[in-house]
C-alpha cells in the first residue's frame, strides 16, 4: 500500500513577541508609575461593564487626586455606585495590608468629607498582584473590615500616624460599610482589556500581528465570489462581441489564465480579509477597500476608458501603485492583495466593469 502524503499544516494568524522583547506581564514590572496609571487607564477604556464601555476613563493620579489615581464612569455624572476606583501602586513586590490600609484610611476620610460619592467599586492594581495575605482578605470582606480596623486601633500595618482618626463615628462608618466593593484587579485582567486595543497593545508591547498562509483557491468558483466573475464575463464578452458563459470562458486558454489569475488575487486579499477579523476589533479590510476605492475612482471613470477590460486593467494598476500607510494592515500586505481588493470591490458592487 503506498503512503499517503502528508499534508502542509497552514500557518493560522496570530500574534508574536518580536525577538528580545519581554513578556507583557515583565514589561509592566520595568515602566514608572505614571505609565503604570496610564496603562490602567488605557485597559479601562476597553474594558465591558454591564455589556458596555465606561463613559469616561480619567487619570487624576496627582496632588489633590483625593486617593483616586484612574476614576472610571459608567455614566457622565459622577454618582455614587455609577463609578469604579482604581487605585495604582506600582511597588517591587507584591502588596501587602501595609501598602492597602494607609489608602482605605484616606478614601473612608474623603467619603466622611463627602468628596466624592461611593463607588461602585474599588480595585488595587499593581505589577505584582497583591501578596497572599491582601488576597486573602480581599477574597473574605469581613475579614477585611476586622483586619483593617484591628491595624487602624493598633496603629499597625501602616497606620501608625492615622490612630487619632478613628473616630467613633468613623468606625461606626466602616462598620456599614460593604466591604465586597473592595476588590484585586490583577495584571492579566488589565492585559486582556489592554488586549481589545490590538494596535495599541502591539506597540506599547513589541508584539507583531503575523499573518498566516492564505485560503486554497478553490478549484470551482464559488457562489460568494460570483459577483466578480460574472463581471469580468462580461468584460470578456464584450471585447468578444459575443455573449459567453463560464463554460465558454473556461474552454478559453486566454480566458481561463486571466480568469484563475483574477481568482488567485481574490483568495490573496480574502486571506488579509481573514487576518483583519482574527487581529483587529475594528474592520480594518473595510477600512482598506474604502481607500483603495477612493484611490482608484477617478482613474476608474475616465472617459477614456471605452472597455471594460481597459477599466479592470486600469484599477488594478492605480491599486497596484496605491501607498497605504495609514493602514492598520500595511506592513501585512502582499503582492495580490492591492489586486484584489479590486474584486472584493466588484463583489460587493462598489464597481463594475462593464459600462
Amino acid at each position: 500500500m503506498a503512503a499517503q502524503a502528508k499534508l502542509k499544516k497552514l500557518k493560522t494568524n496570530g500574534l508574536v513577541v518580536k525577538r528580545g522583547t519581554v513578556p507583557p506581564a515583565v514589561f509592566l514590572h520595568t515602566i514608572s508609575d505614571k505609565e503604570w496609571e496610564e496603562f490602567i487607564a488605557a485597559a479601562c477604556r476597553q474594558r465591558l461593564v454591564k455589556n458596555a464601555k465606561y463613559t469616561s476613563v480619567k487619570v487624576l493620579g496627582n496632588a489633590g487626586d483625593k486617593g483616586r489615581d484612574i476614576e472610571a464612569r459608567l455614566q457622565s455624572t459622577l454618582v455614587a455606585d455609577e463609578w469604579d476606583l482604581y487605585q495604582a501602586k506600582h511597588y517591587e513586590n507584591r502588596l501587602t495590608p501595609g501598602n492597602a490600609y494607609p489608602e482605605l484610611v484616606k478614601f473612608f476620610g474623603h467619603l466622611m468629607a463627602n468628596s466624592f460619592p461611593v463607588p461602585r467599586k474599588y480595585y488595587f492594581c499593581a505589577p505584582k498582584n497583591a501578596g497572599p495575605e491582601l488576597h486573602d482578605l480581599l477574597a473574605n470582606p469581613n475579614n477585611l473590615r476586622t483586619s483593617f480596623l484591628q491595624a487602624w486601633k493598633s496603629g499597625s500595618s501602616g497606620l501608625k500616624d492615622h490612630v487619632a482618626k478613628l473616630t467613633p463615628a468613623m468606625e461606626a462608618y466602616v462598620n456599614a460599610f460593604d466591604f465586597q466593593r473592595f476588590e484585586e484587579c490583577q495584571v492579566v485582567d488589565l492585559l486582556d482589556w489592554h488586549a481589545q486595543d490590538t494596535v495599541a497593545h502591539c506597540k506599547l508591547f513589541g508584539i507583531e500581528p503575523e499573518r498566516g498562509d492564505d485560503p486554497a483557491v478553490p478549484a470551482q468558483a464559488e457562489s460568494h465570489e460570483m459577483t466578480y466573475v460574472e463581471e469580468l464575463i462580461r468584460a470578456y464578452a464584450e471585447a468578444e462581441g459575443t455573449p459567453l458563459d463560464l463554460a465558454t470562458v473556461l474552454a478559453d486558454e486566454v480566458y481561463r489564465e486571466h480568469l484563475n489569475a483574477a481568482r488567485e488575487v481574490f483568495y490573496a486579499a480574502e486571506g488579509l480579509k481573514r487576518f483583519s477579523r482574527d487581529i483587529f476589533v475594528d474592520d480594518e479590510f473595510a477600512k482598506l477597500l474604502e481607500m483603495v476605492r477612493q484611490g482608484i475612482r477617478l482613474k476608474l471613470n475616465s472617459p477614456r476608458l471605452k472597455s471594460g477590460l481597459e477599466r479592470h486593467d486600469t484599477a488594478i494598476d492605480a491599486a497596484s501603485n496605491l501607498t497605504l500607510t495609514d493602514s492598520a494592515l500595511y506592513p501585512r500586505l502582499r503582492g495580490g492583495d492591492l489586486p484584489g481588493t479590486c474584486h472584493h470591490l466588484v463583489n460587493e458592487k462598489h464597481f463594475k466593469w462593464v459600462r
